[in-house]
């Protein structure tokens, strides 16, 4: 559960400031400092440190107010990127969730305008921080912020939406940094049905014994090498009775990867119960729009499966068919993420959907060409990639155009089968990766997301944890694009 909010179209009192015992207060960027409760401790912090007042618009501070209760003080710069803006109230909202608040109070100043625009930023991080993931150390966890009071917002009717993609996103970190004995794909989908169960969606399973008999043999050659055969294609579907279009989410689920008979190392092998997280993503959209109650038609297809080693796993040489008929030259089993992703991309294209966008943490060439900072976006619709770079500017999860020219898939060519699954150069790898997909969405509007942001260390955007839950607010803003459309 996500902290309960609470508005209040008035500025914060100096009265009431004394009540609080945590609060924020965010301020338009001036030279100088706007009549505010509290202004005399933040000038004292200001001398002590000799720092101009704007100097908040960089850097925020933190202090005790004379009552006891701590402060946090941070100018937000209208002319910078929402980006910008969710990381100066992340850090700014730090130190006061370190104490572990059950209250936390917003106070925004300004024109209403820039008040409206700040308390939904603060909020917005606030619910995403003050929430807590799962761990399982002896000490009891402590408890999440309970109740935001958010003062000098005029209009509330935007905090629906934004309190959706919180929740949103809290479910799909929840998801990631869980431990793989306890979401191996049995226990996953276990899971799914549950939350399916819960928000009314449509589930349907395509079990591994299905798929064989259906002749997917791309998502099959991954799931054959678990000892338990508990591998599926996972169904769910959203409607709306106003909805005029119907987007297919695909999500990459492999919720162990151990490289397969291409064994990673043990450097590169940790942390692979994450990249399921492309899954989760798509989870974290649905739940988001479906709490938002998005005007749009939503198919989701999660591809969960394990990357195992063993007597039955594939190989490198080995040739199989998909689902579509192509049949596929296996060049290195770590590969596996394009491989679940072609047959359940094929599903998703029988539909004929509007839009197909899938999510995967796919390539380490994409991490090397970004790092954890952006994500990557490939497609085959030029008027797709430009709205998907102003989504994740105004989402504040940032995602950098690649190319997909067809000259690429020179290198993919095969003696023996329709295309190779990679290369071993891994040059530009995850171009090959979505030339490789492009095969299988039937040439309908697609676009690949590359999650090379999915988890950050110290933090991205509004979010401190490193599990980010990069692609939820993105793609809600998406969503928000083709309705508008």
């Amino acid at each position: 559960m996500l902290a309960k909010l609470e508005t209040h179209a008035s500025i914060l009192s100096a009265a009431a400031l004394a009540k609080t015992s945590h609060v924020l207060l965010v301020l338009p960027k001036s030279k100088q400092l706007p009549v505010l409760p509290g202004a005399g401790a933040l000038r004292a912090l200001l001398k002590r440190r000799a720092m101009r007042a704007e100097k908040l618009a960089e850097t925020p501070l933190c202090a005790m107010l004379p009552h006891g209760g701590l402060a946090a003080w941070v100018m937000l710069d209208s002319a910078k990127s929402v980006f910008e803006q969710y990381t100066l109230l992340r850090k700014a909202l730090q130190p006061l969730l370190e104490e572990n608040p059950q209250t936390l109070c917003i106070s925004t100043h300004g024109s209403p305008d820039e008040r409206n625009n700040a308390g939904q930023l603060a909020a917005y991080a606030a619910w995403v921080n003050g929430a807590k993931l799962p761990q399982r150390k002896k000490k009891p966890p402590s408890k999440p912020l309970a109740r935001i009071v958010l003062y000098g917002c005029q209009t509330t009717h935007d905090f629906k939406e934004l309190l959706a993609q919180a929740e949103g996103n809290l479910l799909c970190r929840e998801l990631t940094v869980l431990p793989p004995n306890e979401l191996t794909p049995g226990l996953y989908r276990r899971r799914i049905r549950k939350i399916a169960k819960n928000y009314g969606w449509k589930h349907e399973e395509y079990s591994l014994q299905k798929l064989r008999r259906m002749g997917a043999g791309a998502f099959v050659a991954v799931a054959q090498g678990s000892f338990e055969e508990d591998a599926a294609i996972v169904h769910l579907h959203y409607r709306h009775n106003r909805a005029k279009q119907t987007l297919a989410l695909v999500g990459k689920g492999i919720c162990f990867d151990t490289g397969g008979h291409n064994l990673k190392s043990a450097r590169s092998m940790h942390g692979m119960h994450e990249d399921m997280n492309g899954s989760a993503v798509c989870l974290g959209i649905l739940l988001a729009a479906t709490r938002a109650k998005l005007p749009v038609n939503i198919d989701c297809w999660l591809a969960i499966a394990q990357n195992h080693i063993g007597p039955k796993a594939y190989k490198q040489n080995d040739v199989v068919k998909a689902l579509n008929g192509t049949t596929i030259e296996i060049v290195h089993t770590d590969a596996e993420g394009r491989m679940v992703l072609a047959d359940t991309l094929t599903l998703a294209a029988k539909a004929e959907p509007s839009l197909i966008i899938d999510f995967a943490t796919l390539t380490g060439s994409m991490a090397v060409a970004l790092g954890e900072r952006y994500s990557g976006v490939l497609g085959n619709r030029e008027t797709l990639l430009t709205q998907a770079v102003e989504a994740g500017k105004a989402s504040g999860e940032r995602l950098c155009a690649f190319p997909l020219d067809e000259d690429y898939e020179q290198a993919l060519e095969s003696k023996i089968a329709d295309i190779k699954q990679c290369t071993l150069d891994g040059e530009a790898d995850h171009i090959l990766a979505a030339r490789f997909l492009k095969r299988f969405v039937n040439d309908l509007p697609w676009l690949h997301v590359d999650l090379s942001a999915s988890s950050c260390k110290g933090g991205l955007g509004a979010v401190a944890s490193d599990v980010t839950g990069f692609g939820v607010g993105w793609g809600l803003e998406m969503l928000r694009i083709l309705t508008c459309n």
